[in-house]
């Protein structure tokens, strides 16, 4: 079984009592209009932690919208004031949530093309005729690629699952990994997946945690490393093409950054959504809910992922909604032509161990 790195969980741990202890003694805010709306600003001032990478003024932000309120103004209308001033953080991890909405920047995603459409890759790649397990789709496509499509990492991966996925593709020239329109999930399963690709413990990036109220009061960056998989364990060792579009964010948007570290793989489509903070949630005075990020994660080269991951080099690729309605999917293409001049088998590693 793959673990987190003791290292990993000790950070994570320090990120979190970083929010509650080392930020600042927060005022006693009232429950009043004013009262809340102050409170969430304070909040945010003191523990988000991407106002420099975003040059975000925050001060004048607040200011501006504090502007807006009026004696008049009801609580349902300051619901919505905060809910657009959040917007100004650009961020799909920030969500103000009431007993009658949640707030949520969608234009991380909303202002790109989509990439991807699951029933022409059901239909025209997959022929209605797949195998699922873990909530992993997967087949060999074209009778010499293996396909996979993970679509979330709230999906645990089982391990032994995953032996017999990569058993049954073994006879395969390559393998896709397809995580377009995944919007992230678990840590832990990325552990998992990554494990399967490398055979010795890598460094895949860095956590940070706030040490005080000011924007730039950060840790210095604690490794995150992942191992691999346990003995016993299959492995895979050929060629990946991990195909990703604008809707990959959080806990995928970290996969790829990952995955792009190792010398087998290839990263086709669309930059991805980004997400790249670990997040932490607080309350208002009214009871109000404010998720936000707390925590910055950086690459393995020390680069914020907060804005996305780019494809590998002369693959950027995008998927019109044209082609895709006619059954033609030209991300998936592509790394098919990729892969297909790969020589036979590219079975996985297997160590001692039986299935």
């Amino acid at each position: 079984m793959i673990v987190m790195n003791k290292k990993i969980a000790y950070s994570l741990i320090l990120a979190i009592a970083s929010i509650c202890t080392a930020c600042h003694d927060a005022p006693d805010y009232d429950n009043s209009i004013t009262g809340n709306f102050d409170a969430l600003a304070d909040i945010i001032d003191t523990r988000y932690c991407f106002f420099q990478d975003k040059d975000i003024d925050w001060k004048s932000v607040t200011n501006a919208y504090r502007a807006t309120i009026t004696p008049e103004t009801s609580s349902m209308e300051l619901f919505f004031i905060c809910a657009k001033m959040l917007d100004e953080l650009r961020d799909g991890h920030v969500n103000l949530t009431s007993r009658y909405s949640s707030s949520y920047y969608r234009e991380w995603w909303s202002k790109y093309d989509q990439d991807f459409n699951m029933r022409t890759i059901e239909q025209y790649y997959l022929n209605f005729n797949w195998l699922t397990t873990s909530g992993i789709i997967y087949k060999q496509i074209k009778n010499e690629v293996a396909y996979i499509y993970y679509p979330s990492f709230t999906n645990t991966i089982s391990e032994t699952s995953l032996d017999y996925i990569l058993a049954i593709l073994a006879n395969s020239r390559g393998l896709i990994i397809d995580i377009r329109d995944n919007g992230g999930g678990a840590l832990t399963n990325i552990n998992t997946l990554v494990g399967r690709f490398i055979n010795e413990e890598i460094t895949g990036g860095y956590i940070q945690h706030k040490t005080g109220p000011g924007h730039n009061d950060f840790s210095e960056p604690y490794p995150m490393t992942y191992k691999p998989a346990e003995p016993g364990r299959l492995k895979w060792t050929g060629d990946i093409v991990v195909l990703t579009n604008r809707s990959c964010f959080s806990a995928a948007n970290n996969f790829v950054s990952v995955m792009k570290e190792l010398p087998n793989v290839k990263i086709v489509g669309a930059k991805t959504g980004g997400g790249g903070g670990l997040p932490f949630t607080s309350e208002l005075p009214n009871g109000w809910s404010i998720r936000f990020s707390a925590c910055p994660i950086l690459d393995a080269k020390g680069n914020l992922i907060e804005n996305g991951i780019d494809p590998s080099p002369g693959c950027e690729v995008g998927a019109p909604d044209e082609e895709l309605a006619q059954g033609r999917d030209a991300i998936l293409e592509f790394a098919i032509d990729m892969l297909k001049n790969n020589p036979l088998p590219y079975p996985p590693e297997e160590e001692e161990g039986e299935l």
